[in-house]
């Protein structure tokens, strides 16, 4: 393992691919891929202060808000000071999950650490729409199909349980439009602060598979990888 650490975000739109660059560069970098929803469910489960807090908005059927889950990162990022990380940011409204989404929350996340690298995933509108029109999901696991690339065996029916999918409500082709515009307008700011630095990377491009050997090349002149591109 390289003696400095690597602390890098991921952002990008919904549909934009950032969950498979996430997990490519986790498994080819030894990179942990910190996900602010699996610690916003283990704070609801854990009773502490801001676990209560959280779970008495999800109970009113409210998003978690920006401050409780800046709390919620802070507390799990301050754990990891020694470690090298990666965070994954979709910076989209009517989502409470993925950090930094807000200007805010990435001037908090300044208070605990120094960023080494941001990637940005630019993908065309109309690619990110047809994306996300054609998702759909299995609610209990969170399990995610596309209806063109990555179908179920059985149309309509999770591979594993046998469960019926559904799509969300933000992902019908008339709601998408309006999504990617919020989307815009939120990520505007956090991407400035970052070009600003100087510790932005912007990727464009249609296919992941595409975009993935540029991505692999900049990490790779950051931490040396732990997989091959070929293995990976």
């Amino acid at each position: 393992m390289a003696s400095k650490l690597l602390r890098a975000v991921v952002l990008g739109p919904p549909g934009s691919g950032k969950g498979t660059v996430c997990e490519r560069i986790a498994r080819s970098f030894g990179l942990q891929h910190l996900s602010s929803g699996q610690f916003l469910r283990e704070s609801l489960g854990g009773g502490d202060e801001v676990g209560v807090l959280a779970k008495q908005y999800l109970e009113r059927g409210l998003l978690v808000p920006d401050h409780v889950i800046t709390r919620v990162m802070m507390t799990e990022l301050e754990k990891r000071r020694e470690q090298h990380w990666l965070l994954d940011a979709p910076l989209h409204c009517g989502d409470c999950t993925g950090f930094p989404r807000t200007l805010g929350q990435a001037k908090a996340l300044d208070r605990i650490c120094e960023l080494d690298l941001v990637i940005s995933l630019n993908i065309p509108f109309e690619t990110l729409k047809d994306r996300l029109s054609a998702r759909w999901v299995h609610p209990g696991s969170g399990r995610v199909y596309n209806m063109d690339f990555n179908p179920p065996h059985v149309q309509g029916i999770d591979d594993l349980t046998g469960e019926p999918l559904v799509q969300r409500e933000d992902d019908r082709p008339e709601a998408v439009a309006a999504r990617l515009r919020k989307y815009k307008d939120a990520a505007k700011p956090v991407i400035e602060l970052y070009k600003s630095r100087g510790i932005l990377h912007s990727f464009s491009g249609t296919e992941t598979n595409k975009i993935w050997p540029y991505v692999y090349t900049l990490l790779s002149s950051k931490i040396p990888p732990v997989l091959s591109d070929e293995e990976n």
